[in-house]
């Protein structure tokens, strides 16, 4: 029996109603409680999402998170690659210094995953930015979730999420909003109906495609 298909998750933070999610190359709002779920998220291993083989030991298993080049440049160099995941990054000039993995496509990137899945135990794909990635990710078959955490602020944004899930469009792609409790199990944590810091309110979602 041939593994099952690599999933692709998409994780994003975004304004609301707006779906502002960026400006000037960077993030406009600094939420560290928000940064450290995104860690713990695309870092935590759960059995009920292993695309790892079953014969492996999935102790050496790691999750993944696929990234435009920009999106790469963003993360500051002392943190790049991020740790304890395998990073993979889409760039057409075929190199990026520190870099796990550099392909020219998220195709490519999703071939290249089911490989090392194969050889070394992938648990889950996060596609992490930047928008003509999630642009792209959307039209693709592999992805069935996106984590959106909803930023209830108004933020001068260049860079917006592309399409309104709870609106019509989202609709019509087939996505539904899931509920608190199915949010806690697809991540494997607990989390607050809304979460506050400092003047900046913002909620955990989860979609998934019907």
């Amino acid at each position: 029996m041939p593994p099952p298909k690599l999933s692709l998750t998409l994780i994003v933070a975004a304004t609301s109603p707006a779906l502002g999610i960026g400006s000037k190359g960077s993030l406009p709002w600094r939420l560290k409680s928000e940064m450290w779920y995104f860690a713990r998220v695309t870092t935590r291993l759960l059995a009920h999402h292993a695309t790892t083989p079953p014969t492996h030991d999935a102790r050496e298993a790691q999750n993944a998170v696929i990234m435009g080049r920009k999106t790469w440049e963003s993360i500051p160099a002392k943190f790049r690659p991020l740790k304890g995941r395998v990073n993979v990054v889409l760039s057409r000039s075929g190199s990026v210094e520190g870099a796990e993995i550099v392909v020219d496509s998220l195709e490519a990137a999703v071939e290249k995953l089911q490989e090392e899945g194969k050889a070394q135990g992938i648990g889950r794909a996060f596609v992490i930015g930047g928008a003509t990635v999630y642009e792209k990710a959307l039209g693709l078959e592999n992805t069935k979730a996106i984590l959106m955490t909803k930023v209830h602020k108004d933020y001068e944004c260049d860079t917006f999420w592309p399409v309104d899930l709870d609106g019509e469009e989202g609709v019509r792609q087939g996505w539904k909003r899931k509920s608190k409790k199915e949010l806690e199990t697809f991540i494997g944590e607990e989390v607050e109906e809304r979460m506050q810091e400092g003047d900046v309110e913002f909620e955990y979602c989860l979609y998934e495609r019907e």
